[in-house]
């Protein structure tokens, strides 16, 4: 039997809007409320972990299709496409191990549940929620549209963490992939 997939709940928005510091902080936040997150973040530029002149650099450029690094500390799965396209989000999900929750950020043309992040100082682009059903909150440091959905404010990761739980049918401390605890 296959294990079901975990919850996705995406952070979206235009560069310097700050996903990635709202990303790491609900990751912070579900975290300390007993939930294991997994995170899954596009990038737009090609993007290398490793470095030039490691065993598994070396590897990789001889032409390993896949390289596992591997310590006491944490495993590290590099998987070269050459000629391949870049997977879909789905893909990836289904590749990481057990959790209760996968936050992404990015992949803002996907159709998993978003919360929109907006900065005051970023450079403007014009909202995403009008054109993303997927769009379910916004999260903001200024006045703007809302276009009739929650707005939460940048730094209320809390209530954002209540958000998205809720919205993923998940409860703190509530061990859905591992058993139970």
């Amino acid at each position: 039997m296959t294990p079901a997939r975990p919850p996705l709940f995406g952070v979206t928005g235009w560069k310097n809007s700050g996903k990635t510091t709202l990303v790491e902080r609900l990751v912070s936040e579900i975290v300390g409320r007993g939930l294991t997150v997994s995170t899954v973040k596009h990038a737009h530029h090609g993007v290398d972990i490793d470095t030039p002149g490691t065993d598994s650099f070396r590897h990789r450029e001889a032409g390993a299709r896949e390289v596992a690094l591997v310590s006491a500390h944490r495993i590290a799965v590099m998987h070269e496409l050459r000629d391949e396209e870049e997977p879909a989000l789905a893909e990836i999900v289904d590749r990481l191990g057990p959790c209760d929750l996968v936050l992404i950020e990015g992949f803002k043309r996907e159709g998993h549940p978003k919360i929109e992040a907006r900065r005051s100082a970023s450079s403007d682009k014009g909202p995403l929620a009008p054109g993303d059903p997927a769009i379910r909150a916004i999260a903001t440091d200024h006045r703007c549209e809302t276009h009739g959905l929650p707005v939460f404010d940048l730094d209320d990761v809390a209530a954002m963490a209540n958000f998205i739980l809720a919205e993923c049918g998940l409860h703190a401390a509530e061990r859905t992939r591992d058993g139970g605890q």
